[in-house]
This record gives structure tokens, sequence and C-alpha cells, in this order.
């Protein structure tokens, strides 16, 4: 992967992407910046990393690629790295836990102006996403679910909303959009992790009871009534 050759899951990233100026948050080497710019989806872009290694990176790739005047590369936490005064049209935060995108966005809203789309691509855990989505209204208008070199990445694309955002309990754990066009990607997801619940709920059948087996066990129930809800049925791919 390189700049002008995405990833898959960046491509998917990628093609929501819209605005003046993108600010991607835990940039690595810029890959989605750089893309950005190259490819005219925005004008500037500012790149943030926290890490030191990989903030030189970012800026390596930035002057390789002869955009130090489009891309900003900053040092910072989060959203940090960003003001209002940027004028932000679109934030992606990318390839990270979804509890730690959460944590981020939790950590870094005031610098949301509320103009702002926000792209989010957690590697796991993206009810945690929805979550903090929900809770700050903030509405998803669009998602995507992609397989690349056998791993299953799911991209959340939201905008702030003028209403109260509500969604149901299946809705922020398999997503509303997802849901509403269930791909074969998506149920190959979801029968796997039905099938790996099920399997962690009868092997700790047999395990000493106590509260905080049966407060797991409880949860793993709840879990896999939810998912059993689904027509996981016809799964080509």
């Amino acid at each position: 992967m390189n700049a002008e050759n995405l990833s898959l899951r960046l491509q998917t990233v990628a093609q929501y992407i819209q605005g003046e100026t993108l600010a991607d948050i835990g940039s690595d080497h810029a890959y989605l910046p750089c893309f950005a710019i190259g490819n005219k989806l925005v004008e500037k872009a500012i790149a943030g990393e926290v890490v030191h290694g990989p903030f030189q990176s970012a800026r390596q790739q930035v002057e390789q690629q002869k955009l130090t005047c489009k891309i900003d590369v900053r040092l910072g936490d989060g959203l940090q790295v960003i003001e209002l005064a940027d004028e932000v049209d679109c934030i992606t935060i990318c390839g990270m836990g979804g509890s730690l995108i959460a944590q981020i966005l939790e950590q870094g809203k005031e610098r949301l102006s509320g103009k702002e789309r926000l792209i989010l691509q957690p590697n796991i855990a993206s009810e945690f996403v929805r979550r903090w989505l929900q809770t700050n209204n903030w509405a998803i208008i669009a998602e995507d679910i992609i397989l690349e070199d056998g791993k299953v990445y799911e991209v959340i694309v939201s905008e702030k909303s003028e209403q109260e955002v509500a969604l149901s309990d299946l809705e922020i754990f398999c997503g509303p959009k997802l849901l509403e066009s269930p791909t074969p990607v998506f149920k190959m997801k979801w029968k796997s992790e039905l099938a790996h619940l099920k399997q962690i709920l009868k092997q700790m059948s047999t395990s000493q009871a106590n509260l905080r087996n049966e407060e797991r066990k409880h949860e793993l129930t709840q879990k896999i009534t939810l998912i059993e809800t689904i027509d996981l049925t016809h799964n080509c791919l």
C-alpha cells in the first residue's frame, strides 16, 4: 500500500470524503490525506499523529509527495491537533478499536463544530462508536462492510443531527445501514460471531457459578438473542 494505491479498507473510507479540508486522526504514513489531495477529494488536509515515529513517517511521506503546502502534519493527541479555526469539513479516524475511537471523540468533542462529516473505521467493537454517536446526536448516514486479507472491516459515516438520534440495541450492535441491506460479508461476520458466542457460552456452562460469570453469561445470551433476529440465510461470497 502507498499514497497512490490504498488498501481496500482505506479506499472504502476515501469514497466518503468530501469538503475542502480533511483531518485524518492517527494518520500513520499519511497515505489517506495524500490520496485525498492527489485525487482532488479535498483542497487541503491535516495529518494528526500522537506517536513520534509515525509522525515523522507522515512528514516524510508528505515531503516525498511534494504536498507540504497542502498537508499540515501535526503531533498531538486525537482531536487536539485541530482547531475550530481550521474549518475542517471531514474527519477520518481509522484502523483502531471502536472503544478508542469513541474515547478520542469524547475527549476532543469541544473541537467539533458540528459541521464536519465523521468517517470512522473501527477494527473491532464498532458498537462503542455507534453508542457515542447516538449519545451525542450524530446521525449515521452511511455504513460499509468489507473483507480484506481475511479480516472484516466496518466504515461508519456520520453527520451532526438537529434531532435526537435513537438507535435500537440491534442497530448499535450491528449497524442501522448495514441491517437495511445485509451483504454476504455482513452475514458471514455475524454467522461467525454467533457461533463464537455460543461456543463461549457453552464453555462457561461448566465453569464455577459466581456473580461475574453469571453477568457474563447474561451479556452473551443477550448478544446471541440479538444476532438471532437477523436473517443470515443465503450467504454467498
